[in-house]
C-alpha cells in the first residue's frame, strides 16, 4: 500500500516536472523560431495562423526587421493593406540590408499601385531601385505607374475643361435668359406705352371733335338769329 502511494506521488511529480518543462521550453522559444513557424504556415497559405506567429516574433524582439517585414507580408496577403504598409515602414527603419530594404519598398509600391495612388507608388519604387538597381520588375512597375499617372492627369484635365465649358454654357444660358426677360419686359412696357399714347390720342381726337361740333353749333346759331334785310 505504501509502495503504491509512493509510485503515485512520483508519477505526479514527474507529470508536473514535464509540464513545467514544456512551459519553460515555450517561454524559451526565440523570435527566430516563431519566424520559422510563421514561414511554414505562410507557405501552407494559413495566413491567419502565420500572422499569430509573426506577431509573437515581433513581441519577442521588436527590433527584428525580418519579423516585422514578414508580418507586413502576411497582412498584405489578407488584404489588410493599411496595416501592412505600417509594418513595412517600420521594417524600413530597422533594415540595413539593401536587398531586403528594396523588397520592403517594392511591396509598399505594389499596395499603393493597387489603390491607384500612383504618386506614392512611384516614390516607393524609386526608393526600391536605389537599393537594388537590377530589379527589372520594380523598374517595369515604376514605368507603368508613371504612364498611369499621366493618363489620370490628362483625364482630370479634360474633365476640368469639360466642366468649365459646361459652366460657361450655363452662365451664358443664364445671361441670355436674363436678357430675354429684360427684353420681354421692355417690349411689354413699350406696348403698354404705345397703348397709352394711342388711347390718349383717341381721347384727344374725341375732345377735338367735340370742340369742333360745339363751335359749329354756335356759328349756326349766330347765323340763324341774324336780321333780314
Amino acid at each position: 500500500m505504501i509502495l503504491t502511494e509512493m509510485k503515485s506521488n512520483m508519477l505526479k511529480l514527474f507529470m508536473m516536472s514535464f509540464l513545467l518543462g514544456i512551459v519553460a521550453l515555450a517561454n524559451a522559444q526565440t523570435d527566430r523560431q516563431f519566424i520559422r513557424d510563421g514561414n511554414r504556415l505562410f507557405e501552407a497559405q494559413k495566413y491567419d495562423k502565420a500572422e499569430i506567429q509573426y506577431r509573437k516574433a515581433v513581441s519577442k524582439n521588436p527590433s527584428n526587421p525580418q519579423a516585422v517585414y514578414n508580418l507586413g507580408c502576411v497582412l498584405m496577403m489578407q488584404n489588410k493593406d493599411s496595416a501592412a504598409v505600417a509594418q513595412y515602414e517600420r521594417a524600413a527603419r530597422l533594415e540595413t540590408n539593401k536587398l531586403r530594404l528594396a523588397s520592403v519598398y517594392h511591396n509598399i509600391g505594389v499596395i499603393c499601385q493597387n489603390h491607384k495612388m500612383y504618386g506614392e507608388a512611384i516614390k516607393a519604387y524609386e526608393q526600391s531601385l536605389r537599393n537594388n538597381p537590377k530589379d527589372d520588375e520594380t523598374r517595369y512597375n515604376l514605368a507603368l505607374c508613371k504612364k498611369l499617372q499621366k493618363n489620370d492627369k490628362n483625364k482630370d484635365k479634360k474633365k476640368n475643361e469639360k466642366e468649365k465649358q459646361q459652366n460657361d454654357k450655363d452662365n451664358n444660358d443664364d445671361k441670355n435668359k436674363g436678357e430675354n426677360k429684360r427684353q420681354q419686359k421692355d417690349e411689354r412696357m413699350s406696348k403698354d406705352n404705345a397703348e397709352q399714347l394711342l388711347n390718349a390720342a383717341i381721347q384727344n381726337e374725341k375732345a377735338t371733335q367735340q370742340r369742333l361740333r360745339k363751335a359749329m353749333q354756335k356759328q349756326t346759331t349766330r347765323r340763324g338769329s341774324g336780321k333780314n334785310w
